[in-house]
């Protein structure tokens, strides 16, 4: 509880932990498609069925988010009941995924919309609650469906539409992690919570460019508030901007004075082979950050491989109600620093 009395504000946006918070346990669960990618390997589970054994998409992706907090709190050996706050979130209207997905666990539950950046939005809290001393233990889970991110956003699966370049594939997976005071091998230094930036791009097939502005913006602040640039990562890690929008992302930053192209990984081009399987720009959705988080960004923490890496999921706020009446898709980009402890 001393923390409560540190000023743990950094610059204008930004915090950092006077007591960096463990991330003690995390977990990725994906379908088949995400399997058969660069990463498979390093998955925890891999569903032989985009399903899940279930009768539509939305109960399959809360079946997603359900394994994922399990086997998260499994490898930690921890009880569900420890875990004091639950966060999460997904693409779907009113997060259905997530509140049906979790209502069994029986946990105070906060339910957010970032749209792909939420993985970053639930670990900035989580980590705030737990560097207050408000929990023990606090648990940070989203995910994401093909088919039924299709289903709300796009088109229907069956109506086999055409997908242009620019176009991104939304992930099938779920992360969970587990967030503590004490214990781990990686911890959560700091936070650069986003602003939203609207640059007026209507185009809901290139999401890259729609989020890359706003993950510009969180980066360079985040720079700002921690007198940081480049070189003091190992990697600067986006979520979801895939090929189109790691150009742009990489483009604004030179306009600004820095160069992020050695430096620079998105999850979006990590999870798929771009020729193979036939991805266009890369992969996205809540469930896209997530699982490579747990299955490749940790890991390289973990093992020293990486000191600090700055994570920053990225998100496109679009409805499928907005993007009809004509409005543009704004972006947000939520920073989280994370260290070799």
């Amino acid at each position: 509880m001393e923390n409560m009395a540190v000023d743990q504000r950094k610059g204008l946006q930004s915090l950092e932990f006077a007591d960096p918070v463990s991330i003690i346990s995390s977990a990725s669960i994906v379908g088949p498609k995400e399997g058969e990618g660069p990463l498979g390997e390093y998955f925890d589970l891999i569903s032989p069925d985009a399903g899940m054994g279930e009768e539509n998409w939305e109960k399959a992706e809360s079946a997603l988010q359900r394994e994922a907090l399990q086997v998260a709190a499994g490898k930690a050996r921890l009880p569900l009941k420890r875990i004091r706050y639950l966060f999460g979130g997904d693409l779907l209207a009113q997060i259905c995924a997530t509140s049906f997905g979790n209502e069994e666990s029986s946990l105070p539950f906060f339910g957010l919309y970032g749209a792909c950046s939420t993985c970053g939005e639930a670990l900035t809290l989580g980590a705030m609650a737990v560097a207050g001393g408000f929990a023990d233990y606090a648990a940070a889970v989203t995910s994401s469906h093909f088919g039924s991110a299709e289903k709300e956003f796009r088109f229907p699966l069956a109506y086999g539409n055409q997908r242009p370049l620019s176009a991104t594939w939304t992930v099938t997976g779920s992360g969970a992690f587990l967030l503590a005071a004490q214990g781990g091998y990686v911890k959560i230094a700091g936070v650069t919570p986003g602003k939203i930036v609207d640059m007026g791009i209507k185009d809901n097939m290139n999401m890259g460019a729609c989020m890359a502005p706003a993950a510009c913006d969180t980066i360079l602040r985040n720079f700002l508030d921690f007198n940081r640039g480049p070189e003091d990562y190992d990697r600067i890690i986006t979520g979801d901007l895939g090929y189109v929008g790691q150009e742009i992302l990489i483009q604004l930053l030179r306009e600004r004075g820095f160069d992020l192209s050695e430096r620079h990984l998105d999850c979006g081009i990590e999870i798929y082979d771009r020729e193979s399987q036939d991805t266009h720009a890369g992969g996205s959705g809540c469930g896209c950050s997530a699982v490579v988080l747990s299955a490749m960004i940790l890991p390289k923490l973990r093992k020293g491989i990486w000191k600090r890496v700055l994570f920053v999921p990225t998100g496109a706020l679009l409805s499928k109600v907005s993007f009809n009446e004509g409005q543009a898709i704004p972006g947000i980009a939520h920073g989280v620093i994370l260290e070799h402890s």
